[in-house]
């Protein structure tokens, strides 16, 4: 039986999902591989399906995809992992020990890779922001022990900002473990909108969530990069 399973969302991602999936392949048999497609255009099932135990589809939404992962998943804690995100080398002993010494979930540390200097200092922020508020962040690999996730009610079913939902949640289970081995995720978001724009914008969108907002109309924001509809 699998250790733990990577619960993976995708979207149009054929292009550069066999080198991901490639990445993945010396974790098995002890990690089970769910890749979850929301409705891709392209090939990405197709080509994903040699590489991992399951390739399910859904209906389109992060938050749709991951709880329709973990509900297939067979291993006793999930791991919800993005096409753009790799995991460290320690990924599996590092969550192995997170549970051994009692938490019930956990992130990773980040980097960023890309061509820009200031990619640094915000992996940095969100490292350092995520340990002192207990939030964690999709492109930080979250992983939960299954049964807890299930009691929390998985990821709530919102357009944006389900990571901080089920952060929220999970932080009256267990304080989280906060690995310093870092996923290298990809700073093209960043760079495109501007670092210092995205960052503010990042904040913005997180601060209107906290009072109330629509996720539906904040991710409609965070993909236009805007900070007010027009």
């Amino acid at each position: 039986m699998a250790e733990i399973s990577i619960i993976i969302p995708t979207l149009n991602e054929e292009v550069g999902i066999i080198t991901f999936l490639t990445k993945l392949q010396s974790l098995r048999p002890h990690c089970e591989l769910i890749v979850v497609d929301g409705g891709s255009h392209d090939d990405t099932a197709k080509v994903a399906e040699p590489f991992v135990d399951y390739v399910i589809t859904a209906d389109k939404g992060r938050a749709i995809q991951m709880n329709v992962g973990a509900a297939m998943a067979g291993a006793p804690i999930v791991l919800f992992l993005h096409a753009d995100t790799s995991l460290p080398n320690d990924a599996v002993e590092n969550i192995q020990q997170a549970i051994d010494n009692g938490y019930s979930w956990g992130r990773f540390d980040i980097s960023l890779f890309g061509q820009h200097k200031m990619l640094t200092i915000v992996a940095w922020l969100m490292n350092k922001r995520s340990r002192w508020t207990g939030i964690a962040t999709g492109d930080q690999a979250i992983f939960v022990k299954k049964d807890v996730f299930d009691q929390v009610g998985g990821y709530a079913d919102i357009a944006l900002m389900e990571d901080i939902d089920l952060s929220a949640k999970l932080k009256g289970d267990s304080k989280p473990y906060c690995s310093r081995s870092k996923v290298a995720s990809s700073g093209r978001r960043w760079v495109s909108f501007g670092i210092f724009k995205t960052i503010s914008l990042m904040w913005w969108l997180r601060l209107r969530y906290f009072f109330g907002a629509d996720p539906t109309e904040l991710e409609e924001l965070y993909r236009k990069g805007l900070f007010w509809k027009a």
